[in-house]
């Protein structure tokens, strides 16, 4: 049964004109693009974003950084697409991810990862109404 996920080209993936590489990698990896969009993140939508970082020391930072200027947005799908795409992402921490991940061979910090992808089906669900509130069901 395919399954969808969210992922996010960060900031510093854009900067670095890594859209099509990135996006590239996940359709090389079988998974279908339902869904794309730039767009900026207010600093609230950001906050309500990583809403579950908020105690952590790091999320004043990820937050601003995040807002900071445009992103992209996916819907991907696949069979098992959320561990699928956790798995070409890699680690958190670049210098800790598997060789060949988007990470390992993008990512330059913890903070500047390239990539952010849903972590579960949940966090999909709530994610992705943040990022296309004008709903999914045509995809």
């Amino acid at each position: 049964m395919a399954e969808r996920t969210l992922i996010l080209i960060k900031p510093d993936g854009i900067n670095r004109n890594l859209i099509g590489t990135i996006l590239a990698r996940f359709e090389g990896e079988g998974l279908k693009i339902l869904a794309l969009k730039m767009f900026k993140f207010t600093k609230g939508g950001a906050e309500n974003f990583y809403a579950m970082h908020r105690e952590k020391p790091f999320f004043e930072e990820l937050t601003s950084w995040m807002s900071s200027q445009p992103i992209v947005a996916a819907i991907l799908e696949s069979e098992n697409a959320i561990s699928k795409v956790r798995d070409i992402v890699g680690a958190t921490n670049p210098a800790e991810a598997r060789q060949g991940t988007i990470r390992a061979l993008y990512g330059t910090s913890v903070g500047q990862n390239v990539v952010h992808a849903s972590d579960s089906q949940e966090a999909y669900e709530k994610e992705v109404r943040i990022v296309f509130p004008e709903g999914i069901e045509h995809f």
